[in-house]
């Protein structure tokens, strides 16, 4: 039986939502061991002047324990 635990981050990118979510999957990888998914939790922009300035998402970040 597996046992897995959640955590949760938040990422940004000045590019998009999709190299947000890249970029946090990416470090979570560097500190947690067997991340197995990820759950879209929240999106939101901030704007400056009028335009998008960066991206950010938070997300919920599923690693299986070790026995």
């Amino acid at each position: 039986m597996s046992i897995a635990k959640i955590s949760e981050i938040i990422s940004s990118s000045p590019k998009s939502f999709q190299d947000a979510i890249e970029k946090g999957i990416v470090r979570a990888n560097k500190t947690l061991e067997n991340v197995s998914g990820a759950w879209i939790k929240d999106m939101k922009v901030v704007v400056e002047k009028g335009k998008i300035v960066e991206y950010r998402v938070i997300m919920k970040i599923t690693f299986v324990l070790k026995d």
